[in-house]
């Protein structure tokens, strides 16, 4: 748990008169075995940085008391479950076919499936997501809506290091080697901020892959502007009523993601 974590409790805090925070590391979102065995599991130190923030409850269930083996061997045979849509279907359209949902194939069902699951269970008024994973946001909201769930969904702004560094779970870990090139992600992303008032979407998209490449340690996976709602890619900014540059690569091991908004 980072910083950034915190401020959502905080957030929840301000406005609400009960916050639970929920700690779960969800198997089925995860594609790559390996990333999920060496995913960080500070349950001790995370409950005490939400004792000092004042959270009111821990919800840091099992993982078998969030699915059943069935559901498991189907995520092992990746056989999509819909069990999670609670008998009701649910079309993400394209929100889940392009960046994560390209690169991560199924990731954003088990995004749904967990999320959905710890709705049921705790029946809140208000979850509290951060825009760093600013297409998990979108596909949360669509399933709430779609699924009818009296939950109000808010997106809480990016934490940063004060290099810029969005803070992240993953941040610990970075090399040391690693953790002083990793500013240079926001770095690229506010530059693009500044030339998108003059520059082409192609002219910034060849600027950020370029940026990125100078760099030996970092590989990209994708760099998209897209329009904010939709998340469909862009090909001119007058076109879009809001639009998002987003961001996903390699740094040695460690994959991160980061976005900012252009308008």
């Amino acid at each position: 748990m980072c910083e950034g974590h915190i401020a959502l409790i905080k957030r929840s805090k301000a406005e609400n008169d009960i916050t639970i925070c929920s700690i779960f590391v969800n198997p089925t979102q995860f594609n790559d075995l390996k990333d999920l065995e060496k995913y960080p599991r500070t349950l001790r130190q995370d409950a005490e940085l939400l004792e000092e923030a004042e959270c009111d409850i821990i919800f840091a269930p099992e993982i078998g008391e969030m699915y059943s083996e069935k559901e498991l061997e189907l995520k092992r045979q990746k056989i999509e479950d819909k069990s999670w849509t609670m008998g009701k279907p649910v079309d993400f359209g394209q929100l889940d076919k392009v960046m994560e949902g390209a690169h991560r194939p199924g990731h954003f069902n088990g995004v749904a499936q967990v999320v959905s699951k710890l709705f049921m269970i705790v029946e809140p008024h208000r979850a509290y997501f951060g825009q760093k994973d600013f297409q998990q946001l979108a596909i949360i909201r669509s399933m709430t809506k779609q699924l009818d769930l009296p939950v109000e969904i808010i997106g809480c702004p990016i934490i940063r290091e004060k290099d810029g560094l969005a803070m992240s779970s993953r941040n610990v870990r970075l090399t040391e080697s690693e953790r002083k090139i990793a500013p240079l992600i926001y770095k690229t992303l506010s530059l693009i901020k500044e030339m998108s008032i003059k520059k082409s979407v192609s002219e910034l998209k060849a600027f950020a892959e370029n940026e990125i490449a100078s760099e030996s340690l970092m590989q990209l996976e994708y760099f998209e502007i897209v329009d904010s709602e939709t998340l469909q890619p862009i090909s001119k900014l007058d076109d879009a009523k809001s639009a998002a540059a987003c961001i996903a690569l390699k740094l040695g091991e460690i994959r991160l993601i980061d976005n900012v908004l252009l308008k």
